[in-house]
């Protein structure tokens, strides 16, 4: 079960990775021909979201590399995830089709995302890994 979960959120980082990498290159050579440079602003700003938190779940299968995918883990690599569907994906789909109300869509995958911080926080702060035996 350990080694399904942690290869389950290593692969999702490397697909993630490469979509965020994908997006980017499609921003630089063919979006910024074709949008105004506010909306191109605003899909580069999905866009660094999307790459800042893909390294976040790659920190994270570290951690479940060294702890197992413990339940605190499990939920940063899933909140992490959803953040980026719901804030990257509203914006990024908001500057291809102009449909304004997905911008209200971006802060619940905020919220996401700092949902998934907090529970780095939390996994470290019930952590037995970092005790010392004496």
């Amino acid at each position: 079960m350990h080694e399904k979960s942690i290869k389950f959120w290593g692969v999702t980082v490397g697909i993630l990775g490469a979509v965020s990498v994908a997006l980017g290159a499609f921003a630089a050579h063919t979006l910024r021909d074709l949008v105004e440079p506010s909306r191109l602003a605003t899909f580069q700003t999905g866009v660094s979201y999307m790459q800042f938190h893909v390294a976040g779940i790659a920190a994270i299968v570290l951690l479940m590399l060294y702890a197992g995918p413990v339940p605190w883990l499990r939920r940063a690599a899933a909140f992490q995830a959803v953040g980026i569907v719901l804030f990257t994906g509203s914006l990024t789909t908001l500057t291809v089709t102009g449909a304004t109300w997905l911008g209200a869509v971006a802060p619940i995958g905020g919220v996401a995302f700092i949902a998934g911080w907090l529970s780095v926080a939390v996994f470290f702060s019930q952590s037995h890994l970092l005790r010392k035996e004496v």
